[in-house]
């Protein structure tokens, strides 16, 4: 992988500096993933946030991410 898994939310931020590609979106679930995990949050949690109302996504698109979330989160365990 071209991209380290982030560490910190700022590395995340830092990843907007890069081409969008699908190892950049799987090393930014991956880094979400080892932060929430760290902050002692559950997948639930996290599922909660994804799911949660915002003007980037629309209901689909976030059941659809949360579902990958979930597929990572069983990965990464």
């Amino acid at each position: 992988m071209n991209y380290p898994i982030p560490d910190s939310p700022q590395e995340i931020v830092a990843l907007r500096q890069k081409p969008i590609d699908e190892e950049m979106v799987a090393a930014a679930i991956a880094g979400v993933i080892k932060i929430v995990r760290a902050q002692g949050q559950s997948l639930e949690d996290l599922t909660a946030q994804v799911l949660a109302d915002d003007s980037l996504l629309d209901l689909q698109q976030r059941r659809w991410l949360s579902q990958v979330v979930a597929q990572a989160w069983e990965n990464f365990s």
